[in-house]
């Protein structure tokens, strides 16, 4: 496993992460859990993400019981959360936002959901437009000062929005954000790629890059349909569909699958060995269903060093409609 610091924090990462969005509590019960976070871990994975809003704080209790259950060695790994959208199926005003008041509280259940004294990184999982930034910088960084956070960050932020989060901290001697999660595959780059190089460049922020396999659809198993028990044959995400699901990004899949095989492996560990060969990455959440699913991923760490400048450049002829002849 490489690891690699969280921007110019300290902290060291997994290159690769594990993750609960949809899987925990939705697709996998106790059991399973135990035994794919176990895999992980052996294999040197050592942070586990959460968020408040997965299956309604659910996810969070189930991480939790496994992680009391495993009773690691608490130094030995990362846990998160994120605030914004709230953990109750009907909200009323409070329960969600980046308020103070929500922020702190929200906090406050993680840490009893997760069963855990600190969190070790702490995210504004959306922006809030309707609550100042000083407000926002302040509780974080009042939470970092009571030990109950030990790194904040964002989620899903513009890299605006983030410089004016670092302009509020740097003014009032305060601690800005350390990391920021956004989703990042071969489809989704504009913000990694193009809106925030300046905050690479000028505050070493980090990433947990969320969905690198692009909701399984970069696994090539949605070419015949979608698959019964797949992310998107569950009810709520019809959303997924409309965003992967298109003609010309089929053909691309395609086309990537071949590159794949001549390189002796799956789609899956191409897509994310690509995510990880951008150094901006800092660590990229997997959240395998299956033993063999998880398994199938960690082998991206294997095609990492196959990733030739002549591979990526084929790879970006692709995502781009040119043929692979065409260097221009």
């Amino acid at each position: 496993m490489e690891y690699r610091r969280l921007g110019r924090s300290g902290l060291q990462l997994s290159v690769l992460s594990y993750g609960s969005w949809v899987t925990f509590h939705g697709q996998m019960d106790d059991r399973h859990a135990d035994e794919l976070m176990g895999i992980a871990y052996e294999r040197g994975v050592n942070f586990f993400d959460n968020a408040e809003t997965y299956a309604d704080g659910e996810s969070e209790l189930m991480m939790g019981r496994v992680l009391k259950k495993k009773g690691w060695d608490r130094t030995s790994y990362v846990i998160s959360s994120k605030a914004y959208f709230g953990s109750r199926k009907n909200l009323l005003p409070n329960q969600t936002g980046l308020s103070r008041k929500h922020l702190v509280e929200a906090c406050n259940e993680a840490l009893k959901r997760l069963q855990t004294d600190y969190l070790d990184l702490y995210y504004c999982h959306r922006p809030d437009a309707n609550v100042p930034m000083e407000e926002v910088v302040w509780t974080m960084h009042n939470l970092i000062q009571q030990g109950k956070v030990l790194y904040w960050g964002t989620s899903q932020w513009s890299g605006a929005e983030i410089m004016e989060a670092h302009a509020v901290a740097q003014r009032n001697s305060l601690i800005g954000p350390t990391m920021e999660q956004p989703q990042y595959n071969m489809f989704e780059r504009y913000k990694m790629e193009l809106d925030y190089t300046s905050i690479f460049r000028n505050v070493g922020m980090g990433t947990t890059i969320f969905s690198p396999l692009a909701a399984g659809f970069l696994t090539g198993k949605y070419q015949g349909g979608i698959p019964e028990g797949s992310r998107l044959s569950l009810p709520g995400f019809e959303w997924l569909k409309k965003r992967w699901l298109q003609e010309d990004r089929l053909g691309k899949v395609q086309r990537l699958t071949g590159v794949a095989q001549r390189l002796g492996c799956s789609l899956a560990a191409l897509a994310i060995a690509w995510c990880i060969s951008n150094k901006d990455v800092t660590s990229a959440i997997v959240g395998a269903t299956r033993k063999e699913q998880l398994l199938e991923n960690f082998k991206a760490l294997d095609v990492l060093p196959k990733l030739t400048s002549a591979v990526l450049q084929e790879i970006e002829g692709i995502l781009e409609n040119k043929p692979f002849w065409d260097s221009n």
